[in-house]
């Protein structure tokens, strides 16, 4: 799914709202079937960690951690490493990185280190993964690359995508786009394709 609208129209505020950062100062945000609203912070962070995924403009790796152990972090954070490293090596391998595991996160390229975050974000197994602008930093070969990765990613894992966006033409086919205006959505729109 994709969440389009202009600079300001509360994209980003919906994200962080869907994504648990943000409380809403009216209403409820169920994921998964549990009422957040009935969490507490660190129950919050628990299950924020377990459930959901994020992928941000900027690829946000620490520069003093490997590929492979920006990648387990999440893992680590949530202590359960058992399988970690076997799983993330695969995940890396899925997104063309199985050569640049032991470099640090500042010495791949920008197209790499977005694939190297959006591994990251798949690491938890989350019930849904979102993207902040996550071609925005890219160039436009890199970009590409990181929408085709996305949709592939959406397709053979079978989870749930939430992606905000100024480029929609860039995401071609996509299941649903919302458009939001003004803090509300301006248009919904559903179309037949198993794509993001």
């Amino acid at each position: 799914m994709l969440i389009v609208g202009s600079s300001g129209s509360g994209k980003t505020t919906l994200l962080n709202m869907i994504g648990l950062l943000d409380r809403p100062t009216s209403g409820t945000v169920l994921i998964d079937g549990v009422d957040t609203s009935t969490l507490n912070d660190d129950q919050l962070a628990s299950f924020r960690n377990s459930k959901l995924g994020f992928i941000f403009q900027f690829s946000n790796l620490l520069t003093d951690l490997t590929v492979l152990e920006n990648v387990i972090l999440p893992r680590k954070i949530h202590g359960s490493l058992e399988g970690s490293e076997e799983e993330a090596k695969m995940l890396l391998k899925t997104v063309g990185l199985e050569s640049q595991l032991n470099k640090f996160a500042n010495k791949v390229s920008g197209g790499q280190a977005q694939r190297v975050a959006i591994t990251r974000a798949l690491i938890n197994k989350p019930a849904i993964v979102l993207a902040d602008e996550p071609t925005g930093s890219l160039d436009s070969i890199s970009a590409e690359t990181t929408v085709h990765l996305l949709k592939s990613l959406n397709r053979k894992l079978k989870q749930t995508f939430i992606i905000i966006t100024h480029e929609r033409p860039q995401f071609g086919e996509v299941d649903k786009v919302v458009t939001i205006k003004d803090g509300r959505i301006l248009e919904e729109e559903e179309l037949e394709t198993s794509s993001i």
